[in-house]
């Protein structure tokens, strides 16, 4: 049978171990990264696009939680929902502090690949499977997380979960939060069972934490080559989102004489265009992905066209630098075509250099531990562990993506990295929580 490269990683044909060796331990204990996998890859995935729509607080989001939740159980783990709606499994007292705390989300974006989030929850609990298979005497409490509404594909804002938890979203802020449909953050966490009423700031929770490490797919090639299946993160680069409102006058496309319109989807064209230059010329990305327009009809000049920009940089100094030229020329199209624009940043995330000392903690007990050559990366991507870099110490590790895509369904990894994955990230935990 010919295989998709999002079906994600194969069985062997004989029913026999995982294959990669490039670490310790042997065969992964009971593979059960395989079982979970497999079990998983179902949810939320549109047979269409072969990609997966696990949007927050929906059908897709409840089963992928109640796996998780089945998991945690399996292992006779302390299962938890904190006042986020993030899912917490705990091996040992929690309320001892000091917590080694490993996992990252199951949420997608539209039509997003397998790897993105569900890779770092699966080998977060096949990790643990693998230590309890070394008998591993764990010394500080450890806990697999999944951090809810990490995408932010439904209500437009990404890290929600980890963002309340570390205090950078406030609940009044969280509830003004609205999707396509008009629905509110509030209303669909009720709906799925959920009190809106208690998110917020949870200090108490991450007082309990000395350490965040999570695992991620890589988004870009930059493993792929050097030829190495796991690195060590060291920073992600400043991003922010942006949104255009462009408004003009809507009127009939077949009766409004061309010098009479005041059509705002001209000065949007000319913006996505001055993006792409911006970005060209600084060495930068801007992309605008998202747009909406009213009245929306074949036959009508719209009255508002609404884009999203999103802009990442080296630095903020360059990123300053494109999202000011991007509306330098949007401001100077819209003047020149009869239009008003608004521009509303969104959401912004700075630099976030993640703590120093557990990355080389990291990579001491990758390469001289386990006897790998770690390379060492910045992203351009977010992720939890950078929300929550500022309130606790956090780390990451990514696996190699051959392909380079990633919020796609081609996006990929191979069995053989997957499983030096979790090996690296048992090494990891190994060398944080264990005697």
């Amino acid at each position: 049978m010919t295989r998709r490269p999002d079906d994600g990683p194969e069985p062997p044909a004989d029913g026999g171990s995982l294959r990669g060796d490039s670490l310790r331990g042997g065969s992964l204990h009971g593979d059960s990264f395989h079982v979970m996998w497999r079990d998983l890859a179902a949810i939320g995935r549109h047979a269409a696009s072969g990609g997966y729509r696990r949007f927050a607080w929906t059908a897709a989001d409840a089963e992928c939680r109640a796996w998780f939740e089945e998991q945690a159980r399996a292992r006779g783990l302390m299962y938890e929902v904190d006042r986020n709606g993030n899912q917490w499994a705990w091996l040992g007292d929690p309320a001892r502090g000091n917590a080694v705390v490993t996992g990252s989300h199951l949420d997608s974006v539209p039509d997003g690949g397998a790897f993105d989030g569900p890779l770092g929850v699966v080998s977060a609990f096949a990790a643990l499977d693998e230590l309890r298979g070394r008998n591993a005497r764990f010394t500080r409490p450890l806990a697999v997380v999944n951090f809810g509404d990490e995408e932010g594909a439904r209500f437009g804002l990404a890290c929600v979960g980890s963002r309340l938890t570390a205090g950078r979203l406030t609940a009044e802020q969280a509830h003004r939060l609205t999707d396509g449909d008009g629905i509110t953050l509030p209303r669909a966490m009720e709906a799925a069972g959920y009190d809106p009423d208690a998110i917020g700031p949870d200090p108490e929770r991450l007082a309990r934490i000395g350490a965040f490490v999570e695992l991620h797919i890589e988004q870009g090639r930059a493993l792929d080559l050097t030829g190495d299946a796991v690195g060590v993160a060291s920073a992600i680069r400043p991003h922010g989102r942006w949104r255009f409102d462009f408004r003009g006058e809507a009127n009939h496309a077949g009766t409004t004489r061309t010098p009479d319109r005041r059509d705002p989807m001209l000065p949007y064209a000319e913006t996505v265009l001055a993006a792409r230059r911006e970005a060209e010329r600084t060495g930068a990305v801007a992309t605008f992905g998202k747009i909406a327009v009213e009245p929306n009809g074949v036959n009508a000049i719209p009255s508002l066209v609404r884009g999203w920009l999103d802009s990442r940089a080296v630095d903020q100094q360059t990123l300053d630098t494109v999202v000011g030229g991007i509306e330098k020329a949007a401001r100077a199209s819209a003047a020149a075509h009869g239009v008003d624009v608004d521009l509303v940043r969104e959401s912004f995330t700075p630099v976030v250099e993640f703590d120093h000392a557990l990355r080389d903690e990291l990579a001491r007990i990758l390469g001289k531990d386990a006897g790998l050559t770690v390379p060492v990366l910045d992203t351009g991507a977010g992720h939890d562990a950078g929300i929550l870099a500022g309130s606790i110490p956090t780390a990451m590790l990514f696996v190699r993506n051959p392909t380079g895509v990633s919020h796609a369904p081609a996006e990929f990894a191979a069995e053989d990295d997957c499983v030096a994955g979790v090996r690296a990230l048992a090494d990891v935990l190994e060398g944080l929580a264990c005697a």
